[in-house]
């Protein structure tokens, strides 16, 4: 096979809001941190260690203004999209490098009742030939349309 793969999926929870930045012509960023955790038992200690590990998350245009409106610190989400290293000079002149991972695709994983105005599941996909598309995925049971009363035995 002579193709390869840049993906990432990760759930975890926001570090912090969303922050934007906007562009001439339209066009936005949104940048947060996102905290995946590993939970194991020490075999000698029998002590439980847990560790974090902390993403730089970048979205773009209609997908970060809908993160924007609905993620808030805290908030769990599933994050899927392609790591990207960034190379730049800090105020030294020295080379620094940034890991990010550009997103994708995202859904809303905490539920709406924990923060107030999210959609119980809220689905994003940013790709270039079909813009960003918004899609509510909730199992909920929903009222039935037109007459209540049928005579359907079950």
């Amino acid at each position: 096979m002579s193709g390869t793969l840049n993906k990432v999926m990760l759930i975890g929870h926001t570090g912090d809001d969303v922050k934007m930045n906007y562009f001439e012509g339209g066009g936005s960023i949104g940048r947060f941190p996102l905290a995946t955790n590993e939970t194991y038992t020490n075999r000698t200690t029998g002590e439980k260690v847990s560790n974090t590990e902390w993403h730089n998350i970048v979205v773009r245009n209609k997908a970060a203004e809908i993160c924007e409106k609905y993620l808030k610190k805290g908030d769990k989400v599933y994050i899927e999209g392609r790591i990207k290293t960034r190379k730049w000079q800090d105020d030294q002149g020295n080379d620094r490098y940034s890991t990010e991972i550009q997103c994708t695709d995202f859904t809303f994983l905490t539920p709406k009742n924990e923060t107030g105005s999210m959609p119980p599941s809220q689905s994003v996909g940013n790709s270039t030939s079909s813009g960003s598309k918004a899609t509510d995925q909730s199992n909920d049971v929903h009222e039935p349309i037109g007459e209540e009363d049928d005579d359907l035995p079950f």
